[in-house]
């Protein structure tokens, strides 16, 4: 079964872009949700860590 996937995926023309695109858009993914969580303010952090802690 994967060698018929693996020809049909090598005679198609230009298909060798979708690994590139697919680990570009994966790695801003990452990047931009790491710069997002870094740029988090120290006191809401500890704002959001007290809330399994109360009681309501």
């Amino acid at each position: 079964m994967f060698e018929q996937i693996k020809h049909n995926m090598e005679t198609i023309a230009g298909v060798a872009i979708y690994p590139i695109l697919s680990l570009l858009i994966f790695f801003i993914f990452f990047v931009g949700l790491g710069i997002w969580v870094l740029s988090y303010k120290k006191e809401k952090l500890n704002e959001l860590s007290q809330i399994p802690l109360q009681d309501n």
